[in-house]
């Protein structure tokens, strides 16, 4: 495959792989979603696959993600992967190939325009990562905003043009920060997933909505920002959060206060009380086995975000959809999750010195990231039990409601385990992005659920 251009910085390098061409190329099947089924559609996706695994080996195409990387190193695992999120967006988003669409442009696009723009404008390194630079970013999100809008409206043409707009720039910059985040798990599967869910939700965002909870959100915001703000202080004093820690939780908290205000505030205290309590019973012990957390169990801003962002994501939907009782659902369900599962493996390592890897049952120390112990598991399922309970307490779910959160949140548990028994021991993601995912797919089971019901 011919070469596109080349950067001045890399004489001869091309700006645009061969690999992401052909990601790129294949974006061309996405024009005929609004003439296919969505099982059709799901049938190109296993051609693209099919394709990519039986015909690219026979031509002369160097696939490598960048030329200092080692021809058997992963070569293939985005040609493989590439197709199979695209049939993943297809099955999840049957019934809305739009949003399908939407995401696969942003990780297709996005992604190519990503290293174009990195190489030719270089420009300062990202912070977290000093792989990616801000014009990288930049390029993606300018890339993916329009290929997302391209297709969502030649899709869905009733989508008004502005919310178009609006939500595919937002998701294209979910998506370049998802893509930024220095993890090595392919970016083909973290990036559609991810966007593709953000889109989902978005789309079901109304003015009406926002406008008809506005009267009460005056004074919930002062009411907010004062009670997380002496929370975080408390904390600070006590030693159980760090400063960005703090920081985090103050932005974190006033967003899941606005939800529903005290109530939704008191699934997330709950599931902080419970974490906090849990990392302090049998410390000495655990620390003296290697296994405690550091810092005395303090928390950062990483912690924070990976077990409250989609919490708080969820209660901001409860102000601005027109689906209250289904996301306030999805926020118990997510903190009930967070607290199992800080529970279930802070109390399983205190208890015992061994564990059983989910995915093998083989014995293992404590502490081995995906390791379960009966012990721990029934801690954890208690855990998430009291914060169900409290949400079915304070009216935030009904019966049915609960034994909906309750079975998500168990799933997320079970998920958060895999996860640490495979890509996490492999290195491939931390600690931080599983627990994200564990809370995240609890929320997303409960409102798949509720949807699914009609309720």
């Amino acid at each position: 495959m011919a070469e596109l251009s080349t950067s001045a910085a890399y004489p001869g390098r091309p700006l645009l792989s061969a690999r992401k061409i052909v990601h790129i190329s294949m974006l061309a099947f996405a024009f005929l979603l609004p003439i296919l089924t969505w099982a059709q559609a799901a049938g190109c996706a296993v051609l693209l696959l099919l394709f990519n695994l039986f015909l690219l080996p026979r031509l002369a195409v160097d696939l490598r993600k960048s030329p200092r990387q080692d021809i058997a190193e992963g070569t293939w695992t985005g040609i493989i992967l590439y197709p199979l999120s695209v049939l993943a967006l297809i099955l999840l988003y049957r019934h809305h190939l739009h949003i399908a669409a939407a995401a696969w442009a942003i990780m297709a696009l996005g992604d190519g325009m990503a290293s174009v723009s990195g190489e030719v404008l270089r420009g300062r390194k990202l912070p977290w990562n000093r792989q990616k630079t801000w014009t990288g970013l930049g390029g993606f999100v300018v890339a993916g905003t329009v290929g997302a809008f391209v297709l969502t409206r030649w899709i869905a043409p009733t989508i008004p043009t502005d919310k178009a707009w609006m939500v595919s720039a937002a998701a294209a910059v979910v998506g370049a920060l998802v893509e930024s985040v220095p993890i090595r798990l392919d970016d083909n599967v973290s990036v559609p997933l991810v966007t593709g869910a953000f889109l989902f939700c978005a789309y079901l965002v109304e003015r009406t909505a926002l406008a008809s909870n506005w009267p009460y959100l005056d004074q919930r915001i002062i009411l907010a920002l004062v009670v997380n703000g002496c929370l975080a202080l408390l904390a600070l004093a006590l030693k159980m959060v760090r400063p960005s820690g703090a920081g985090a939780g103050l932005v974190l908290g006033t967003a899941v206060y606005l939800g529903y205000g005290y109530k939704s505030f008191l699934m997330l205290f709950a599931f902080f009380l419970l974490g906090s309590l849990a990392t302090r019973v049998g410390y000495t012990a655990k620390a003296r086995r290697g296994i405690a957390e550091r810092r005395g169990g303090a928390r950062s801003w990483r912690e924070a975000l990976a077990n409250t962002l989609a919490g708080a994501f969820f209660s901001i939907l409860v102000i601005t959809t027109h689906h209250e009782a289904a996301f306030l659902l999805a926020l118990v369900a997510a903190f009930a999750e967070a607290a199992g599962d800080t529970v279930s493996s802070e109390i399983g390592q205190w208890i015992s010195d061994r564990a059983y890897l989910i995915t093998t049952f083989r014995p293992v120390p404590a502490g081995v990231d995906g390791g379960i112990s009966f012990g721990g598991t029934l801690a954890g399922l208690l855990a998430s039990a009291v914060v169900v309970a409290a949400g079915y307490g304070l009216g935030l779910c009904g019966i049915g409601g609960a034994a909906i959160a309750l079975t998500a949140a168990f799933a997320g548990n079970l998920l958060d385990s895999v996860l640490g028994a495979t890509i996490e021991q492999r290195g491939l993601v931390t600690n931080g992005i599983v627990n994200f995912a564990g809370t995240s797919f609890a929320g997303g089971l409960a409102l798949a659920i509720t949807f699914g019901l009609g309720w």
